[in-house]
């Protein structure tokens, strides 16, 4: 087989790098290497939409299997790639190597471990892949209990889906409250009312001691040796970088694989894009970070086609991120950074609201917008643009921003 750019991956990152290669005018071979049986397809509707059976296979795929027939894309399903030789630029897969003239790596993440005592005789389950979305479906209905360890966005929308389609269920957070490291304290407090009107049981500050089986039951131990009992335990805590690859290959990591604004790593023509990656977000934060959401992934995937190709580079991006919860969209633009002054526009309790992030020199660093979509928007604009704002502007739920917005053009 010829060189050309062969993709680890065939998640969202990695099936859009495939796409905007050849949209750039890339005309070499391109091979995506998956280890699931599916085509690329979106992860974010696994937690809401396909468990509530809003959504069908097609609405999950990037692209039907014409689209990669028709743009010559060898798509390898059900493949593992066990090695990455930078000297030699080859893969090797089941025991075949694989040329590569350029290299993009796009494993993603993987679960972090839940190392509770008990887990090895009790079964419990994950939600990252259609697999473990299509055993869950069936589960969640009335008559149901369903514990949930870990609250944060994929366990509180899971939690969500879980009470439309009428199970009981429990929520146990480690930390005091939940969405504790992604979330201010006043979105955390919202969401917090909104789950327990929505009758699920939040159980924050929660010491987990154990797990056990008891019959077709999954035991949940508490320190204050309470027991709870449920149908279905799933555990979000959390994902680790899937770099294990590079790491054996001498690619540096840390935290994920490093790379530059044009997704680049330390090892020449090998490129990493998506939840794997540790990335800078300049101009707007110092620091490197792992950023898992799919804005994230598509703006690194433009980084490594423009670069391959020589297309013009992608103008750098705001980071973003929702999360849908009943009838509730969460929208954040921008990072979260210790110090910042938090102002809220808007009531919490009535279930519209934003909270503005500032720094020092009254510049919008952050919102999170909940069912106020302007507010987002503005922000992020704001952000991009490092503008400065007056807190009495922004505390006025019924203020525009629009006169900020026109300045900064």
């Amino acid at each position: 087989m010829s060189a050309g750019v062969v993709i680890i991956g065939a998640g969202h990152a990695g099936g859009s790098a495939a796409a905007f290669l050849r949209q750039y005018g890339y005309e070499g071979p391109i091979t995506l290497i998956g280890d699931e049986p599916h085509l690329p397809y979106q992860r974010p509707p696994l937690s809401k939409a396909w468990l509530k059976g809003e959504a069908s296979g097609d609405d999950l795929y990037l692209r039907p299997q014409n689209f990669y027939d028709e743009a010559n894309i060898a798509v390898w399903l059900e493949r593992r790639v066990v090695a990455i030789d930078t000297q030699h630029k080859t893969v090797t897969i089941d025991g075949e190597t694989i040329a590569y003239e350029h290299l993009i790596i796009a494993t993603g993440s993987k679960a972090r471990p839940f190392g509770c005592p008990g887990t090895d005789e009790t079964p419990y389950h994950l939600l990252r892949t259609i697999v473990d979305a299509e055993w869950l479906k069936p589960h969640l209905k009335a008559g149901q209990r369903i514990g949930l360890i870990g609250a944060g966005y994929v366990g509180l929308e899971v939690a969500a889906s879980a009470r439309k389609l009428g199970s009981a269920v429990t929520v146990f957070e480690r930390e005091s409250r939940i969405l504790a490291r992604v979330a201010s304290p006043v979105l955390s407090d919202a969401f917090t009312h909104i789950h327990g009107d929505n009758g699920v049981t939040l159980i924050t500050g929660a010491e987990v001691v154990r797990v056990s089986a008891e019959g077709d039951l999954r035991c949940v131990h508490m320190a204050d040796d309470s027991v709870h009992r449920f149908d279905v335990l799933l555990v979000g805590i959390g994902a680790l970088p899937a770099d294990d690859l590079a790491q054996a290959a001498g690619i540096a990591c840390a935290n994920g694989i490093v790379v530059n604004h044009e997704a680049r790593t330390s090892v020449p023509d090998v490129f990493a894009i998506g939840d794997v990656t540790s990335r800078e977000v300049k101009p707007w934060y110092e620091g490197r970070y792992r950023l898992e959401s799919v804005p994230s992934a598509l703006e690194q995937a433009k980084q490594a086609a423009a670069a391959i190709t020589g297309f013009k580079a992608p103008p750098p991006e705001v980071p973003w991120f929702w999360s849908d919860q009943y009838d509730y969209k969460l929208q954040i633009a921008g990072l979260m950074r210790p110090g910042a002054k938090l102002i809220t526009r808007g009531d919490p309790m009535t279930g519209a609201f934003s909270v503005f992030h500032l720094n020092t020199n009254q510049q919008v660093i952050c919102v999170e917008s909940v069912n106020r979509p302007a507010d987002f928007m503005a922000g992020k604009q704001l952000i991009h643009k490092a503008v400065a704002v007056e807190d009495n502007v922004i505390a006025d739920a019924e203020s525009t921003l629009k006169p900020y917005l026109q300045a900064a053009r």
